[in-house]
């Protein structure tokens, strides 16, 4: 059984060296590059900011004429009768004729409508807060890729920790069985050290499935084919030098590009736009309209056709409408006190969450540091118990141990990398910074 495991453990190891030779790699800039490209929310939201374009141009062809053309006709099945009084005797009289036919062009367009105006620039309003959702998309997309490319460096990093105790493992069992063979080791340690090798295996294979989910967690967000081969580049030692510096709780952080706090603006500005037009409705509005036709009548076709036109100016003034207008402005009006309220309290959640990542971001720094001075010191105690057990002078136990150690410093190094990269992103999405293509 246990010659089995080994077999399939080499196996998996020989096929994933084989895969990775066909697999895409791509570093962190490419991988967000191709997501706001590929992702489907980056399109839902570049095609809401065309689709609300278009409904800005559909409100402002209400100042242009509104032209039309138009025609009628009309078959007489039974002529109506009136009856007029003649002499004293009444007398029956056929009006109309057999075919009526008009046709005509009118156009209307409004002089002064104050409400109309309004309109407009709430539509303008509209559009903006349509490319502020597409900005905050694009934002979002950034920051969920960088943690999703963090998150299979990490898992990287676990397996190729874990895969390195299963060698060291391996390696202290062949050594182990080889004196168990010649008499030089006990049964206890010939078992202790099958043991070792057998509980790092699954811790392997378990390493090497988080790397898979990772990438296809990486994949998902990117927008692509999940049967597409990637790999990422680089590892997360390379972003150590970005943990220098830790951040002061003082330190000063603007969020006026924060995109929820700029939609909560446009929305309150909408609403005051929204106040403005409806105050605007007791304004007179006025209007002007053309119109210019012609008509036929006859009992047959051959007619003759009668020209008539109408120019017309139309003011309404409007007096009273049951107070529909004043509590519509009362009902805003609350309405956007409710939505400077929730304004107040998404700046305290947002100072509260900024808070939240620096801690988490100095505790990383602190961890970073005393991992990187436990991880040397770990890496000398186990290369000194590996000298001292090859020498019969420590035990099966210490060696395990000092493997233990050093593998949690190695661990903690890179989950401490890891947080303090993901939350400095998180960072970035609350300061709305926007992504920057690298000039190639």
């Amino acid at each position: 059984m246990f010659k089995f495991n080994q077999l399939l453990l080499t196996i998996v190891f020989c096929a994933c060296s084989m895969i990775s030779h066909a697999q895409t790699k791509i570093t962190l800039n490419e991988a967000i590059e191709i997501a706001l490209s590929e992702s489907n929310s980056i399109k839902i939201a570049e095609m809401t900011i065309e689709k609300t374009g278009y409904a800005q141009k559909g409100a402002y062809s209400a100042l242009y004429p509104n032209i039309s053309a138009s025609g009628n006709y009309q078959r007489t099945l039974k002529r109506q009768v009136m009856v007029m009084e003649m002499n004293g005797q009444p007398m029956s009289i056929e009006v109309g004729t057999a075919n009526n036919v008009t046709a005509g062009l009118s156009a209307a367009m409004p002089l002064v409508n104050a409400q109309l105006w309004q309109s407009l620039k709430l539509s303008a309003l509209d559009v903006e807060l349509a490319i502020e959702q597409a900005r905050s998309s694009r934002i979002s997309m950034v920051s969920q890729v960088k943690q999703a490319f963090y998150s299979v460096l990490l898992a990287k990093e676990a397996y190729n920790v874990y895969k390195e105790v299963h060698d060291n493992a391996q390696k202290n069992f062949e050594d182990i069985e080889k004196k168990y063979n010649v008499g030089k080791a006990s049964e206890f340690e010939y078992l202790r050290a099958k043991v070792n090798v057998n509980n790092s295996e699954p811790e392997v294979y378990s390493a090497e499935n988080a790397v898979v989910l990772a990438i296809w967690q990486l994949k998902a967000i990117m927008g692509v084919d999940l049967a597409t081969e990637i790999d990422v580049v680089g590892a997360l030692s390379d972003y150590a030098n970005e943990m220098t510096v830790s951040l002061a709780s003082n330190e000063t952080v603007s969020f006026e590009n924060n995109t929820n706090l700029l939609q909560l603006q446009l929305q309150d500005e909408m609403l005051s736009r929204t106040i403005k037009m409806t105050k605007y409705q007791y304004i007179p509005t006025l209007s002007a309209s053309f119109s210019y036709n012609y008509m036929a009548m006859g009992n047959t076709f051959d007619m003759n056709w009668n020209p008539y036109s109408v120019v017309a100016l139309s003011l309404n003034i409007p007096i009273f409408d049951g107070f529909a207008k004043h509590n519509n402005i009362r009902q805003y009006q609350k309405t956007q006190d409710i939505l400077r309220l929730n304004i107040e309290d998404a700046e305290r959640n947002l100072n509260i969450a900024l808070e939240n990542y620096r801690d988490k971001m100095n505790t990383s720094v602190k961890r970073y540091t005393a991992a990187e001075t436990t991880l040397e010191m770990a890496q000398k105690s186990y290369n000194i118990s590996e000298k001292m057990y090859e020498l019969g002078k420590a035990t099966l136990v210490e060696l395990n141990d000092a493997q233990l150690a050093l593998t949690q410093a190695q661990l903690t190094m890179s989950q401490a990398i890891y947080q303090y990269m993901t939350n400095k992103a998180a960072i970035d999405e609350l300061m709305g910074v926007e992504y920057v293509k690298e000039n190639k």
